[in-house]
């Protein structure tokens, strides 16, 4: 798995900006407001294309979705000095779609954006520390949108258009991450997330569905970034 060579470069400066001053301590009625750079890295595991009565097209091919990079925004209400919801946001990010199996040669067929809010329930695990990690997990719901295809697919397809649908769907998610005291309110934020994401893509030509796809997207969400507690 490739590594956002950006998120690297950022951890590195976050943590040249460490300083030993005094923990900050969180506390029943705290609230964390966080901002991260992202990196989404699906780990799609593609069904067979079909026909739109299920029969597979043959020889058989799939989709893939590559990575991409974005910024999300979470807010953290504290219920005790261990327990916090975080309300997660994000700015849409936009993937592309390739087709793989007998369909490779054709390259990137569409792209698709995609907005994931989540709500998520943590632990916090060491509230009076200046290094705090924490754990959650939690629901969401992927909003896609803004479906494209290619002129390598309408080619391919011998359609006069082409179009792209792909399904809204409920998520759950994990987390883990750690926040690390900088001055004052201010800390510094490293974040992992892990979706399960199953969802169905129809491709249209000439205005009708023409074929679909099963597919789960997985993504790991790699996050690095700061905060401020209010």
């Amino acid at each position: 798995m490739k590594f956002s060579k950006t998120l690297v470069s950022l951890a590195a400066i976050a943590v040249t900006l460490l300083t030993s001053t005094s923990a900050i301590a969180t506390q029943k009625g705290d609230w964390l407001v966080r901002a991260r750079i992202i990196d989404i890295i699906p780990n799609v595991s593609s069904g067979e294309i079909t026909d739109m009565s299920g029969t597979p097209v043959s020889p058989p091919s799939g989709i893939d979705v590559d990575s991409a990079l974005t910024l999300d925004i979470d807010i953290s209400y504290f219920f005790t000095n261990n327990f916090a919801v975080e309300l997660l946001l994000a700015i849409p990010a936009t993937h592309d779609v390739t087709a793989t199996g007998s369909l490779s040669s054709l390259g990137q067929i569409g792209e698709v954006t995609v907005l994931p809010p989540a709500l998520i329930a943590q632990y916090h695990f060491m509230p009076n520390n200046n290094i705090r990690p924490y754990a959650g997990a939690g629901l969401g719901y992927i909003f896609f949108f803004d479906e494209s295809t290619t002129s390598s697919l309408t080619n391919g397809l011998g359609a006069s258009s082409t179009g792209l649908d792909v399904d809204n769907t409920a998520d759950f998610l994990v987390q883990a991450g750690v926040d690390i005291d900088l001055k004052n309110n201010w800390f510094v934020n490293f974040d992992v997330k892990y979706f399960w994401i199953n969802t169905t893509a129809t491709i249209k030509a000439d205005g009708a569905d023409a074929a679909k796809v099963d597919f789960d997207l997985d993504p790991l969400v790699l996050g690095v970034g700061g905060g401020y507690r209010f």
